[in-house]
């Protein structure tokens, strides 16, 4: 019988450290690529050798690989030499604000180095399923055309099209996306490519606003951790635009994992999902501010800035309901009650 290996891009950070803690089991072999980039592009908040050391010391069967995803030949031969049977690419500049002054960094982490993976994996290993962490930056600001309510303390869709939420056939054209939704809508295309053209078990998550105890948030990003933690600091936190009533969904890394495990259980070709909290767990920026001065009986320290970030949505809110279709098994398991407590701790107890 074949070994069971799971290849994780981008391990240390929030999704690829969920992914190998939650996974490691069904796997006999598990190894994690990854080169603390976040340091590189966001200084030394975004440091995440805390969580590679996290994975060495408790996960038995994980192997860290200190590697570039933008490396082509060494990306070709990794795949060659593992034969994964999973893979699952987490690794990218994040950063919609950060990609115009870095956008050859940027392009070539998201688009190029996606591709890499891509054609390593076609040419050495083509059974093994693809999972691609992609945004919903892909769809731009065209989120912004619908009609929305303004409600004391959110906006809302006043379009009851949208009740449960953006769907995966939402327009990603004629809309600005940030350089950063750029390079994530070409690497996109690129995994459903690779699936429709050569037959591969690929698919593409969506996220909306992915978080959990994890994540090394920083301002330009990880908008619940960063906020969180700037609450437990007494630091200033700055609202871009929107009045503060700016809307995300936000699912905790752990429901991402579970749902990479009943994809890689049951495979696609080319598929496209939306992964994000849903309505249940979608919540503006100035109801953040409540829910964790509730918890940390802290009062948020904040500043307006009366421009909005380029390309940013005003509402948005992940239409799960594609996926719970395909996969009726998996489920929202960790409400915004959950995820807000996790952080805080974590951000109380991290070294």
């Amino acid at each position: 019988m074949k070994k069971k290996v799971l290849l994780v891009t981008g391990s240390s950070g929030l999704i690829g450290s969920e992914v190998v803690t939650n996974l490691h089991k069904d796997f006999d072999a598990v190894y994690g690529i990854d080169n603390n980039m976040r340091a590189t592009f966001f200084g030394e908040a975004g440091d995440t050798r805390w969580n590679q050391k996290r994975l060495l010391q408790n996960i038995h069967n994980f192997k860290h690989i200190e590697a570039d995803v933008r490396d082509r030949p060494l990306m070709s031969k990794t795949i060659e030499e593992l034969q994964p049977t999973l893979i699952v690419h987490a690794a990218a500049q994040p950063s919609h604000d950060l990609a115009a002054t870095i956008p050859f960094d940027d392009f070539d982490t998201n688009a190029v180095g996606t591709l890499n993976l891509l054609e390593g994996a076609r040419r050495h290993s083509s059974d093994a399923v693809f999972v691609y962490l992609s945004t919903n930056k892909v769809y731009g600001d065209a989120p912004n055309s619908i009609k929305l309510k303004e409600l004391p303390l959110r906006w809302d869709y006043d379009d009851a099209g949208f009740e449960n939420g953006i769907p995966e056939n939402f327009t990603i054209d004629q809309s600005k996306h940030s350089l950063f939704g750029a390079s994530k809508v070409a690497a996109d295309i690129m995994v459903q490519e690779y699936g429709r053209y050569f037959n591969m078990k690929t698919c593409c998550l969506r996220g909306g606003c992915l978080t959990g105890p994890s994540h090394s948030g920083v301002e330009l990003h990880g908008f619940l951790s960063y906020l969180i933690k700037c609450n437990l600091d007494d630091k200033l936190y700055k609202v871009f635009g929107y009045k503060g009533k700016q809307v995300r969904d936000n699912i905790h890394s752990y429901d991402v994992a579970q749902f990479i495990r009943a994809f890689y259980n049951n495979p696609r070709s080319g598929e496209v999902y939306n992964i994000g909290g849903g309505r249940q767990n979608a919540l503006s920026i100035l109801e953040a501010f409540d829910k964790i001065a509730s918890i940390s009986s802290k009062k948020m320290i904040y500043e307006y800035v009366d421009k909005n970030r380029e390309g940013d949505h005003i509402c948005y809110i992940s239409d799960l309901s594609k996926m719970k279709t395909h996969y009726p098994e998996w489920t929202i398991t960790k409400n915004i009650d959950d995820i807000f407590m996790e952080i805080f701790l974590s951000w109380k107890n991290r070294p």
